[in-house]
């Protein structure tokens, strides 16, 4: 193991353990989170997102955004800080030896480093309680609704729509990870143009109707969100919003072989991408312990993905898409975005 790898560890145990909380740190690390809200509340499509899980999952906790609003940071002091990370304060549920995980990728061997941590990481409490039980306490209801925010001051109009996914253990997850590659993503720029394997992706760039689109799929511990986020001039939203209703309920009725071993294949290749270095291979591991319980190997992963045909994508998109409720965000010049009724009745066609 690197010699470095210990070192690293014990700074690591040190900050998580025995941090001091000095007030001056507070402060100063108050007003950075102040400026990152700024910023994130300048980017429009994280609070395109931002809002879709406020009304997706409205009034439970998935619905907060991760920094919380401006009077609560302004209001954080060291007792705050200490009841929620100290272990043996008030709060042990936040910080348990049991959702934990260290994790290292690299010039590491396993049984020197487990050493190390059971050495060094000796103040977690031992509080039982699993992330599960703390799940079920507030489960994430998914509620089909919408928020929209008229803003004729900026020149395109940016939403999503969304249906209920699933979990990270869901024995489907993999299956909408294929649909989500199905659909696919596109903007002005793309490479392959109006070439894309994407069918949703051709429809929108041959007959521009939108700057961008991307599918998207998001996990969590017990639930997920499954759709597509766009951007698109104000003239264009009937006509894209038709576009991306017909293609995602089209997983329900018509799939073909073709376009799900595309998606299998570019799924794989993504998924190698993303995970290159010890950094995200780290990340990886960590995600997975936390998720899964365990390691999925590259083989099972890849072999799970392969599993995915046809008949499993229409199975799966009639679970999950199929006369289901949706949750819409939408923000800029959105007069010509269809209302929810119109939404909700395309999520399935009456001609079968």
């Amino acid at each position: 193991m690197d010699k470095h790898v210990p070192h690293a560890l014990d700074i690591l145990s040190d900050i998580l353990q025995n941090s001091t909380f000095e007030e001056k740190r507070i402060t100063r690390e108050r007003d950075v989170i102040l400026r990152e809200m700024e910023e994130v509340e300048g980017q429009t499509g994280e609070v395109i997102f931002d809002h879709l899980h406020a009304t997706a999952f409205q009034y439970t906790p998935l619905g907060r955004t991760i920094l919380g609003p401006a009077e609560n940071i302004k209001t954080i002091g060291k007792e705050h800080i200490k009841t929620t990370y100290q272990p043996t304060i008030l709060l042990p549920e936040r910080y348990l030896d049991n959702n934990w995980v260290v994790v290292a990728s690299g010039a590491v061997k396993h049984e020197d480093f487990v050493e190390e941590v059971k050495k060094l990481f000796t103040k977690l409490s031992s509080d039982p309680t699993t992330a599960s039980e703390l799940v079920a306490k507030e489960p994430a209801i998914f509620t089909g609704s919408e928020v929209r925010m008229l803003d004729d001051d900026v020149p395109l109009a940016q939403f999503a729509v969304a249906f209920e996914g699933a979990s990270w253990t869901d024995p489907d997850s993999i299956a909408l990870m294929v649909m989500q590659s199905m659909l696919g993503s596109w903007n002005q720029n793309a490479i392959g143009g109006k070439h894309m394997g994407s069918e949703l992706a051709q429809r929108v760039g041959i007959n521009e109707i939108a700057e961008s689109m991307m599918a998207f799929n998001t996990n969590y511990k017990d639930t997920g969100l499954f759709g597509v986020y766009a951007v698109a001039k104000p003239d264009c939203l009937d006509d894209l919003a038709y576009a991306i209703m017909y293609e995602m309920t089209k997983l329900c009725y018509r799939v073909s072989e073709a376009d799900v071993i595309r998606a299998r294949n570019q799924l794989k290749s993504s998924l190698l991408l993303h995970i290159d270095g010890t950094s995200p291979v780290a990340e990886d591991i960590g995600r997975q312990m936390l998720t899964y319980g365990r390691r999925i190997p590259y083989a099972e992963l890849f072999a799970r993905i392969d599993a995915v045909d046809a008949s499993t994508v229409k199975r799966v998109a009639n679970r999950f898409i199929f006369d289901r409720d949706v949750a819409i965000s939408a923000v800029g010049p959105i007069q010509g975005l269809p209302d929810y009724n119109w939404f909700r009745r395309r999520t399935y066609w009456l001609r079968y």
